[in-house]
């Protein structure tokens, strides 16, 4: 496998029509927005998107949802099993680094009683930002009527009230990068970071759901940024900041991503074009 020598940059751009991004459960399973409006997607929530990716595509998953668990295993600890009798720190680091692409892509913490290294833990090389809107969204409530009951209600309908939230419509910007340094420590190679564009491209199939009907979240563009040097160019801030995103007409409310006028401006680092790869 190829040795990863450069560092890398990236910003996905997202579409969100009619789809609840990402819910929050402290607040009824709204989609996430922050006190000024704009929709948020969290970190957490895109990584899991990129793992269901990888296990598509055949990859060695460690944090594995519960319905798409491919080995049997109920818990991390029963997945981590065969690295109980380990006590060498390094070598368990080493070991499930070369088991699992989301160890060493993102990096875990590895903390289970009874093995003979009580914790060790992995930083990983990818970091991604929250994705955020570039413009408040407009969040919609749905009240809905569920026509069978999940318990015992004598002498009562089985009909119950329930409520369907979801964004209007919202383009949003991940932001994230991959470091050199961290991606010798955990072996990440190039072909992983091939993984890792891959994923990003098509980060949406097969993730559909009454929340998120296919085609209501869409990956717009990709861009990435592949430097020349472990510490990059330039600075990830001026990279992300590169990619600028505006309304076409500022008195009206977006309702597609053709309202907007999405652009390049590298003056800032010195014409450094990145890779465009259009989504799915």
């Amino acid at each position: 496998m190829g040795e990863f020598k450069n560092k890398v940059d990236f910003v996905v751009l997202v579409s969100v029509t009619n789809a609840n991004s990402n819910g929050d459960p402290l607040n009824g399973n709204r989609p996430r927005t922050d006190y000024n409006g704009f929709g948020e997607i969290s970190d957490v929530c895109i990584k899991r998107k990129i793992r269901n990716r990888m296990q598509d595509m055949g990859q060695n998953i460690f944090v594995q949802s519960d319905e798409r668990s491919d080995d049997g295993a109920k818990t991390l600890k029963e997945r981590a099993k065969e690295l109980e009798k380990i006590e060498d720190q390094d070598e368990f680091y080493a070991k499930a680094c070369e088991n699992w692409i989301d160890v060493r892509t993102f990096g875990q913490v590895f903390a289970f009683k009874g093995f003979e290294c009580s914790s060790v833990g992995v930083r990983g090389p990818v970091s991604i930002h929250q994705a955020v809107s570039i413009d408040p969204v407009e969040v919609n409530s749905m009240q809905i009527t569920k026509s069978v009951s999940g318990e015992d209600a004598s002498g009562k309908g089985s009909d119950t009230m329930g409520m369907k939230h979801f964004v209007r419509f919202g383009l949003y910007k991940i932001k994230g990068s991959i470091n050199v340094q961290l991606a010798e420590k955990t072996h990440f190679t190039e072909e992983d970071a091939e993984v890792l564009k891959e994923c990003l491209r098509t980060l949406f199939v097969n993730d559909a759901s009454s929340a998120r009907p296919d085609g209501s979240m869409e990956v717009v563009k990709v861009y990435w940024w592949q430097h020349n040097c472990k510490d990059g160019r330039y600075s990830s801030a001026k990279i992300h900041r590169a990619v600028n995103i505006g309304l076409k007409d500022s008195s009206k409310l977006p309702t597609c991503v053709d309202d907007y006028n999405i652009t390049l401006d590298l003056s800032d680092i010195d014409g450094f074009a990145p890779e465009e790869i259009e989504g799915v």
